[in-house]
């Protein structure tokens, strides 16, 4: 049995390229699989969130035009009204001891692009738990997160690490399009991560060392596999 903080998005809206306000959060499928995993694999989880405000699911990723089947709809929901409890506490990210916990999961959702991708807390805990070694598993727009992990002097904890994001094709033809107000692959490139990206829309892991991520939330199942394979 192994100790998990789940970092969750407490964004409910995100400033698109033309100034409008687009409601997003976590997105359900994510976070739910990755939950669902971890927890029947035997592991305990500690939801986190900036300033500790209960996450907000992104309403987008319960529609059944986006998720194309009202029973998965169905399901998703009640998994998230099983965990709802969970979800109304989280730690906030200014308490938690990265020492206490042996991987560090990030589902996304656009809400990351909006709050994660700053928090200094989540940069302490980063950079932490990268040089302790533990398991870091962002995916989706998750890796968002991972921009947070800057010292003092602006150097990025994760420039030269290999991993995969949600694509600036997949945000193009299939996330906010237009109205991207900055992309999360592109900029994870600059900062000098070496980004591998796979087909779009199918499932894509990438793994280095302790750092574990998912390219989109068809990603989900197998980056959920890939952590419970590195706890064992």
């Amino acid at each position: 049995m192994s100790n998990i903080l789940m970092v969750v998005t407490a964004a409910d809206a995100l400033t698109l390229s033309d100034g409008s306000v687009h409601p997003t959060g976590f997105w359900a499928e994510e976070l739910v699989v990755a939950h669902r995993e971890l927890t029947n694999a035997g592991h305990v989880i500690a939801i986190a969130s900036p300033g500790g405000r209960v996450p907000t699911v992104d309403p987008g990723s319960l529609s059944v035009e986006t998720v194309g089947d009202q029973a998965k709809v169905d399901e998703l929901a009640a998994y998230l009204r099983q965990i709802a409890p969970e979800l109304a506490h989280p730690l906030a990210l200014s308490a938690v001891d990265p020492a206490a916990y042996d991987a560090v999961v990030l589902p996304g959702g656009h809400g990351p692009m909006a709050d994660l991708a700053f928090d200094q807390d989540l940069g302490r805990i980063l950079r932490a738990a990268d040089t302790a070694g533990t398991l870091i598993a962002p995916f989706c727009h998750g890796p968002a997160g991972l921009l947070s992990a800057v010292d003092g002097t602006g150097a990025f904890a994760f420039a030269g690490r290999r991993l995969t994001v949600f694509t600036d094709e997949e945000e193009r033809t299939g996330g906010l399009g237009a109205g991207t107000p900055w992309f999360v692959e592109s900029t994870l490139r600059e900062r000098g991560a070496l980004v591998e990206d796979g087909a779009p829309w199918t499932s894509h892991v990438v793994r280095d060392g302790n750092l574990i991520s998912g390219q989109n939330p068809q990603s989900s199942e197998a980056v959920a596999a890939a952590v419970i394979d590195a706890l064992a």
